[in-house]
């Protein structure tokens, strides 16, 4: 008896040791295996429809979808960063020269002084702004390699992508059944914990994602139309923008429209005003619901938390670990509560 307890000790040191070493191994990779297990998810409909397609042929149906989620998704996303990282770079420069800061520095004059008519007991405001851009561009001048860098780690990382994700559709139902196996919670428990990350994904990353990203296209849209420079940019900051509970993009139209204003485009700022009033304002009472379903509703607070959260603990990649997390959690208490009622 005595032998046999050390044997399995000995055994759990030892599993212990090359579950630790392994994920050493994975670490570089690991963002590239959590999206592309998270776009499985997303997929898997599709993925069925191409089973159906070609009778059943899983390698070939994997194929077939990896391939067109690189065409529809992949490529336009890239093409995307790649135009961000442009306008970023005009920005830099411009702001470097001194034209923008001095237009900005000006604007903020003239809204000033406007103020000060209207409120005529308001003390003048004296901010050291030009002293604030210096910072700006110290702190951009610092980390501009280091976004380029990143740049060619997903680059890199994307190649991983596209082989996780055609294992994760042909072999993903395998896997789930060989972790509910090694699983030492009830099969029941462990199917919940997977239903539960699987209606995240498609309400968390499906739902608030989305729409975020389709408002900031919009606004991206607007300010191409309006005449607002670098719209792209803009555009996705106000997706981030998006995900703040009762803020949203209105962080990012609002200085836009003063922009306008206050530059004498007094038609292109009311045009701006209505276009984010009656094309983006809507998205959330009529896309949202219907992208979310009704799957699990994480309150757009937590989803807030979790992906800034997410960003600041795991990196880039947070944005989605950090809401599949804390749907995790929540499963987990509905697991535990649920176990205290039936004791």
């Amino acid at each position: 008896m005595h032998t046999k307890k050390s044997q399995f000790y000995f055994l759990l040191l030892v599993l212990a040791g090359t579950l630790v070493l392994s994920f050493f191994i994975v670490r570089p990779f690991l963002s590239s295996i959590i999206v592309a297990s998270v776009f499985a998810v997303m997929f898997q409909p599709f993925y069925r429809k191409m089973l159906d397609f070609t009778g059943n042929r899983q390698g070939l149906a994997s194929l077939l979808t990896t391939a067109l989620i690189v065409v529809f998704i992949v490529v336009p996303l890239a093409l995307l960063g790649m135009q961000i990282l442009d306008e970023s770079r005009q920005v830099y420069l411009s702001l470097s020269a001194g034209d923008a800061r001095d237009s900005v520095i000006n604007a903020f004059k003239i809204l000033t002084d406007r103020l000060q008519g209207i409120f005529p007991g308001m003390q003048e405001v004296s901010v050291d702004i030009d002293q604030y851009f210096k910072s700006g561009l110290e702190w951009m001048l610092r980390h501009l390699g280091n976004v380029f860098s990143s740049v060619a780690n997903m680059i890199g990382n994307s190649f991983i992508f596209l082989f996780v994700l055609y294992y994760m559709l042909k072999d993903g139902a395998k896997l789930r059944s060989a972790i509910i196996a090694l699983s030492p919670l009830p099969d029941t428990e462990d199917a919940t914990i997977f239903d539960r990350l699987e209606l995240a994904v498609n309400s968390v990353i499906k739902g608030s994602l989305t729409v975020a990203f389709i408002q900031g296209v919009l606004v991206a849209v607007g300010f191409s139309i309006f005449g607002v420079p670098n719209a792209v940019l803009w555009g996705t900051v106000a997706a981030v923008a998006a995900l703040i509970p009762g803020i949203g993009t209105a962080l990012v139209l609002i200085p836009a429209i003063a922009f306008l204003y206050l530059s004498g485009d007094v038609f292109p700022a009311l045009g701006l005003l209505a276009w984010g009033l009656a094309a983006v304002g809507l998205i959330d009472n009529f896309l949202g619901p219907r992208l979310v379903g009704r799957g699990l509703r994480l309150h757009q607070l937590i989803v807030l938390l979790s992906i800034f959260g997410g960003i600041a603990l795991f990196g880039p990649i947070g944005f989605l670990l950090g809401p599949l997390t804390m749907s995790l959690a929540f499963a987990l208490l509905d697991i535990y509560a649920s176990a205290q009622r039936a004791a």
